[in-house]
């Protein structure tokens, strides 16, 4: 049998294979672990230290702790002895998982991760069901995703996708927010009672979206998605304002004033830096049993749209996708589940993965940002 001392340090790096569901790192780069002694018949006493009071993953920490532990060859048995922090170990926590900046905007110029606004000029064009889809098919790829819901006055991201209810979990200062379906979700719906009014004026709208940016922890993502609310209102000028290297997806239905509309929220979004990347024509068409297409909205919307946004552009901004209207896309988005999972094979689903195909291929750019080197 090992010697004790051995045996505490294998215990130490399997534990470092428990990952806490809401930070996604492991416990002991988290500081969780503290004391772990090992006796010479193998008894095993780990302390675990959990965040808060009523952390909403302890069980399923202490028992990954647990079941870690018991794997190691040699040990008999396991006691995990839970704690919960001090605000001075919260406060270094939070220090540490920002990289000690306190309270900076998290996605800057000088942020890899990539930025994409979905924005629309009027509401009901399906805008959210679309982010809400988009997003878990890309976490679904296997990137790091995460969305903010920025309709603050109609927000529906947390229903779409299952999260009604759920809460962020506060950590000091930091908020951790929920996750489903591999995808960080905040919105100012998991902060309000279900049937509650938001009405603010603008000053409280872009501090509601800078706390979004900057308190709420997301780590390191690959993407994140922001469903912006229709129109040019004080929501669309603050993140201009606050991430004026966002791209934007603009989401548009076929009929011809619809598509003129949509075409005034791009425009605001480029007096602002950002720059339109695509246009998705939602409702373009319900199939009929015969194979042919009812367009009950018209048609031609979506790539007029993308044909007046590309004059004067050095490259013409590409119509993403059509994506017909589904019963099974609705049914989804009521129920908390994404088509893109429950039903890929579903005309929007496809055409929604396809255009997940187009995002997730084009990486994390450098271009224009700091490296964090210099040379001698």
């Amino acid at each position: 049998m090992s010697a004790p001392t051995d045996l505490d340090q294998e215990v130490r790096n399997a534990l470092s294979r428990v990952i806490d569901p809401e930070l996604r790192k492991p416990v002991t780069e988290l500081d969780m672990i503290g004391s772990i002694t090992a006796s010479a018949v193998g008894a095993v006493v780990v302390g675990l230290t959990l965040t808060i009071v009523g952390c909403p993953a302890a069980q399923t920490i202490e028992r990954d702790v647990r079941q870690a532990a018991a794997s190691v060859p040699g040990v008999t048995s396991v006691t995990v002895d839970v704690s919960i922090m001090t605000r001075e170990q919260r406060t270094a926590l939070t220090e540490k998982l920002r990289g000690g900046r306190s309270r900076d905007l998290q996605f800057g110029p000088d942020s890899l991760t990539r930025i994409i606004a979905i924005t629309s000029g009027k509401g009901g064009v399906g805008k959210s069901t679309i982010t809400a889809n988009l997003a878990v098919a890309l976490a679904a790829r296997g990137l790091a995703v995460g969305l903010v819901d920025a309709d603050v006055f109609g927000f529906s991201i947390p229903g779409i996708l299952g999260l009604s209810g759920a809460k962020p979990t506060k950590v000091g200062e930091m908020i951790l927010p929920p996750i489903n379906y591999g995808v960080k979700v905040i919105s100012i719906g998991m902060f309000v009672e279900h049937s509650a009014a938001v009405s603010w004026r603008g000053p409280m709208l872009h501090r509601t979206i800078q706390q979004f940016l900057t308190d709420v922890y997301f780590g390191d993502l690959d993407i994140l998605l922001l469903d912006l609310p229709p129109g040019t209102g004080d929501v669309a000028i603050s993140l201009g304002q606050l991430l004026p290297h966002a791209e934007v997806i603009v989401v548009t239905t076929p009929q011809g004033a619809a598509a003129e509309v949509a075409e005034r929220s791009a425009t605001v979004a480029r007096q602002t830096g950002q720059r339109v990347i695509g246009v998705i024509e939602n409702m373009s068409g319900l199939v009929q049993p015969d194979g042919s297409i009812l367009e009950l909205f018209g048609s031609g919307g979506g790539a007029d749209v993308a044909a007046r946004l590309s004059v004067g552009q050095e490259q013409p901004v590409p119509v993403l996708a059509a994506i017909p209207l589904s019963v099974a896309l609705r049914e989804g988005g009521d129920a908390g589940r994404p088509i893109v999972l429950t039903d890929p094979r579903d005309a929007a689903s496809v055409a929604i993965l396809a255009v997940a195909d187009q995002l997730a291929g084009r990486g994390r750019g450098l271009a224009g940002r700091k490296l964090g080197f210099s040379v001698s």
